[in-house]
């Protein structure tokens, strides 16, 4: 089954496909024609995700899906949240957004955290949210040299390592976007 992954992130199309397995092909944005930055203005993880997965359909006419996942840090009142991608600068510049994230929780005894992961599928039948949080931890240095974001300060619980000293197969057993993109799999095997 094709369908449209609302992503050019290479990272985010690896462990997304890797997930799904072989019953599905990703198509990108840019596979369709449409290569402008899709606009991500909304106040919440599921409303970036319904406006990236609607910008696609109305360009496309296909059914696709796009995610928006964010880091909620507990002593930071949930930042950086719908923000994590941009925490430190406009653009997507991860050493610097792990960098404020340290420089945040400097001094700070609490470092729960949790990943959380709104994946919106727009298909025939309408419109569909899926969702995959894992709860953890704020590591106090970067560990590991996978993954992407913050995955090298991200431990998740019952686990003494970071995603980023995780295979990709272990990271995706647990991780907020794994579980996510299980139930939007689930769903869209029983649709056949």
């Amino acid at each position: 089954m094709k369908i449209v992954f609302a992503t050019n992130n290479v990272h985010k199309l690896r462990e997304v496909s890797q997930t799904l397995g072989e019953d599905f092909t990703l198509v990108t944005p840019r596979e369709c024609g449409v290569t402008e930055d899709i606009p991500e203005n909304e106040a919440t993880l599921e409303g970036n995700a319904l406006a990236k997965a609607r910008y696609i359909r109305s360009r496309t006419g296909l059914d696709c899906f796009a995610d928006d996942t964010g880091l909620e840090v507990e002593a930071l009142g949930g930042e950086p949240g719908v923000h994590s991608a941009r925490y430190a600068t406009d653009g997507h510049d991860d050493a610097a957004n792990k960098r404020l994230l340290l420089e945040r929780l400097a001094g700070k005894e609490n470092r729960r955290a949790r990943f959380r992961t709104a994946i919106a599928l727009i298909d025939a039948d309408g419109e569909h949210i899926f969702e995959g949080v894992v709860e953890g931890r704020i590591a106090r240095e970067e560990r590991g040299a996978d993954g992407f974001g913050y995955d090298p300060l991200f431990v998740p619980d019952g686990c003494d390592r970071t995603f980023a000293e995780m295979s990709a197969d272990e990271k995706n057993a647990v991780s907020h976007r794994g579980r996510a993109v299980r139930r939007l799999a689930e769903y869209l095997q029983n649709r056949r």
